[in-house]
């Protein structure tokens, strides 16, 4: 066989495995019953489709094939490891006795797959940390190094969550399965969180030299997508809506530098307007049910900022009543500053500030920068400078993100 044919098979599923490696792990995790063995399998898979697909062919149903190849090289794998171990063998007869789309030629088994994969990785029997790890490995592909990285933590740390996190699902037989009717809404919105932690650490990382990690939050919106298509639910369209509404400034928000830029300074003319319109499309869909929650109102104030034409237009009284509503369907101090804000730009920063005070009064947000910041520029804007330099100065103190630090560092100076 001639090297061009090699190469040519070797591109070919190059863009295979990073389009279709996903939905092939999640349906070898169902077919073996083993998120390790799976993952071996995979790459076991493509090797073999290297090896035989310049001599043979390309399959007419490649997917279909490595599903197949990959079922039976784990097969042998564990008829092998029976020389040592006797149950080995019995896991092997199992494995090959289980019905099903064995051979995983339909699309609807292998997206469903997914989604069970996407509901087992955040059970909430699993600790907070290992649903995030674990979903971020088994469903999205990414690499422990990867995802240390975005979290800030060790290799082998991530690591060792991932690892627990799989001994958990096998020794307390997590299921592998898509809830009932009865028990989705608890287990859906553990689902939503992760879904949501992960787009955040993307969307505004906790630290680190960059502000956006794109892959991230790329990942959290394909995910969203996987669910919408499966499960419509009101909430599941409002969070997928609040991810495309908050995704589609990402190239305003920064300048070329890799500097903060804030909202009521973003060249609009930047936003994504597609994913704008997908998103507002969503968000009007989820509210129509009046079965909506916290992810679909953020998405309505998300909406109502992606709806002005400039800073200045915002309907910012709009703003504070969703604010409201937020703050009784999901109470957090942190809806109350980002309420206090909107109470500022619609009412004064005189109006703002007692609420922020307040807040900070209560000692719920003393360790949370966001809410320093806040009252430093609303005491810039009242020309009360020594109260937003210490306040400025507090902020620094408690973030670690490197381009917040050098914008609070430039606002302190031209406080000067």
């Amino acid at each position: 066989m001639s090297e061009s044919v090699i190469q040519q098979v070797r591109e070919h599923l190059d863009v295979l495995y990073r389009k279709e490696s996903g939905r092939i792990r999640a349906t070898l995790i169902r077919l073996l019953g083993d998120f390790d063995l799976a993952e071996d399998a995979v790459h076991d898979a493509f090797a073999a489709a290297l090896e035989k697909w310049p001599r043979d062919g390309m399959p007419e149903n490649p997917r279909a094939w490595l599903i197949s190849t990959g079922r039976f090289k784990a097969i042998d794998t564990l008829r092998r490891r029976a020389r040592f171990d006797a149950s080995q063998e019995k896991i092997a007869e199992e494995i090959e006795a289980r019905q099903g789309h064995e051979e995983g030629g339909k699309d609807e088994s292998i997206e469903d797959d997914r989604l069970k994969l996407v509901f087992t990785c955040c059970h909430p029997a699993l600790a907070p940390e290992g649903r995030v790890a674990l979903t971020l490995r088994e469903v999205c592909g990414l690499t422990t190094e990867e995802i240390a990285r975005a979290f800030l933590t060790t290799a082998p740390t991530l690591a060792q969550r991932i690892v627990r996190a799989k001994t958990k699902i096998r020794e307390a037989r997590i299921p592998y399965q898509v809830p009932s009717a009865e028990e989705l809404p608890e287990r859906l919105a553990a689902v939503l969180q992760v879904v949501y932690l992960v787009f955040n650490e993307g969307y505004l990382a906790s630290s680190g030299a960059s502000l956006i990690r794109a892959d991230l939050s790329g990942e959290a919106i394909r995910l969203g997508r996987l669910l919408v298509a499966s499960l419509p639910e009101p909430e599941v369209l409002g969070l997928l809506a609040l991810m495309l509404l908050q995704e589609s400034r990402r190239t305003a928000r920064t300048s070329a530098a890799g500097e903060l830029i804030l909202l009521e300074h973003q060249d609009r003319s930047l936003w994504n307007r597609e994913q704008i319109t997908e998103g507002i499309a969503l968000v009007e869909k989820a509210l129509i049910s009046r079965r909506f929650g916290s992810y679909t109102l953020q998405a309505a104030i998300a909406a109502v900022h992606a709806e002005a034409s400039t800073a200045a237009s915002t309907d910012w009284p709009q703003i504070v009543a969703l604010y409201t509503a937020l703050a009784q369907a999901a109470p957090s101090p942190v809806v109350e500053l980002n309420r206090a804000i909107a109470v500022a730009m619609s009412e004064g920063p005189e109006a703002g500030l007692a609420l922020v005070d307040a807040l900070l009064t209560r000692g719920e947000l003393n360790a949370y920068h966001l809410a320093h910041s806040a009252r430093a520029d609303l005491c810039r804007r009242l020309g009360r400078k020594s109260e937003a330099r210490s306040s400025y100065e507090r902020a620094l103190e408690l973030t670690q993100l490197e381009p917040e630090r050098r914008f609070l560092k430039k606002r302190l100076q031209e406080l000067e």
